[in-house]
């Protein structure tokens, strides 16, 4: 072999050896959180989250790695769960789905657990089933909103589709499961986008909330982005800046330098998701983009066809079908920063540092607001990419994620402390 070949395998090497960071250990998660009897409960049923958190010995230690075999692949033996869907028609006419599934287990307590996506994700979504299954296993009923869009099987019948702040639908869904079933505990679980959601949802002071709701936990959301992003700075601080960009802020404003440049590939993931975003879209445009629904709106169809990135689909499209002026308004509306000060129910936040999506500037905020607000709690793993969290084996991981394990404890903890609190009150 010659000398320029060797050279060469060599260069190879070790760019695979950066990339996979093979050179890493596993690490105990971090976690921020002042309420110790919080922490406590939480601790008592999920022990999982004070262990090392060991991921696929390859490839795992690369957040980039985790984040595509997660996109393209899903989870290894993935479970078909069977469920019922729920058709409803909203006042505004939108056909909106979500799916029901019973216990499998027998639990002495009816918990169900309200999940809500990841963006243009539905309950077909691999990780979303392997979870499902999972939680029926240890006696969980389980409900899953389908964003609407996202099911080609399921008609569009309004001129819109989710958005990353109108949390009508998952309202909807939750309204609809306690008609079936009124006496079940709900904890309330989000992923990604559905993260966001799911925290403006629990915080927005303009929404009755049912007391069913025990908690909700929130994974792999951005939450925002400060220029200074100081974190000795109050939460309260941070939220009054007025360098304070919004949920999903690395593809904002301020934030939209993240994803707008190379650095980490991110203009990568960036364009992957305006493209999916346009292809539902462009999927459903006899509905969205018909001659009626853009006069209406003042759409142009080419506008929409070019954007490039999000930011400029949402200022060709978004913003104007929620009747916002600029995509400020709208992002700061869709931002779930803006309504953390107004959560009364405890929360759990959970995300990884080596995340490709989200900054690890972008979490300083939430590191801040649970350390400075009982019954919330923030862990912080060092690796897992965005909605990886794969762990076990040397090449083929284990078919259930540390993330699909650790949910089914901390549904459990929510509960014990929502029980213990009722019981303390009670006395």
């Amino acid at each position: 072999m010659s000398t320029a070949l060797l050279a060469a395998f060599a260069v190879i090497l070790c760019i695979l050896f950066r990339i996979l960071n093979v050179n890493s250990t596993p690490s105990k998660p971090r976690i921020w959180c002042n309420d110790f009897t919080f922490l406590e409960s939480v601790t008592k049923i999920c022990p999982l989250i004070n262990e090392p958190y060991t991921p696929t010995r390859l490839w795992g230690f690369s957040g980039h790695v985790q984040t595509i075999v997660h996109s393209v692949i899903g989870r290894v033996r993935c479970p078909w769960p069977i469920g019922e869907r729920v058709f409803l028609t909203l006042n505004d006419n939108t056909t909106l789905t979500y799916d029901l599934y019973q216990p499998i287990s027998l639990h002495e307590d009816d918990i169900t657990i309200a999940i809500c996506p990841g963006i243009g994700n539905t309950s077909e979504s691999v990780y979303i089933r392997t979870f499902v299954h999972w939680a029926q296993r240890h006696g969980y009923r389980a409900c899953v909103l389908n964003h609407v869009g996202a099911l080609s099987s399921v008609p569009v019948t309004s001129p819109r589709i989710f958005s990353y702040g109108h949390t009508g639908d998952y309202n909807a869904m939750v309204q609809n499961l306690l008609e079936r079933h009124p006496l079940t505990k709900i904890v309330c679980i989000g992923f990604s986008l559905g993260g966001n959601l799911v925290t403006k949802y629990m915080g927005e002071t303009d929404r009755v909330r049912p007391q069913n709701i025990i908690g909700g936990i929130s994974i792999c959301q951005g939450y925002s982005a400060t220029e200074d992003a100081d974190s000795s700075k109050s939460f309260s601080e941070i939220i009054r800046s007025p360098k304070t960009v919004l949920w999903l802020p690395y593809l904002y404003q301020t934030g939209t330098k993240f994803l707008l440049n190379w650095q980490n590939f991110r203009r990568f993931y960036l364009y992957v998701m305006t493209e999916n975003m346009k292809n539902i879209i462009l999927r459903h445009r006899s509905v969205l983009l018909n001659e009626d629904v853009k006069r209406r709106f003042g759409l142009q169809e080419q506008q929409i066809i070019s954007a490039a990135t999000l930011p400029e689909l949402d200022d060709a499209y978004t913003r104007k079908i929620h009747n916002f002026d600029s995509i400020d308004d709208l992002y700061r509306w869709s931002s779930s920063v803006n309504y953390l000060e107004n959560i009364k129910t405890p929360m759990v936040f959970i995300n990884a540092k080596d995340d490709p999506i989200v900054p690890e500037l972008l979490l300083n905020p939430i590191k801040t607001y649970a350390s400075e607000h009982p019954k919330a709690m923030y862990i912080e793993l060092a690796h897992g990419g965005h909605l990886g969290f794969y762990e076990g084996g040397f090449i083929y991981p284990n078919p259930v994620t540390w993330l699909d394990r650790a949910l089914v404890s901390l549904v459990g903890s929510l509960f014990l402390y929502h029980s213990d609190t009722a019981k303390k009150i009670a006395d």
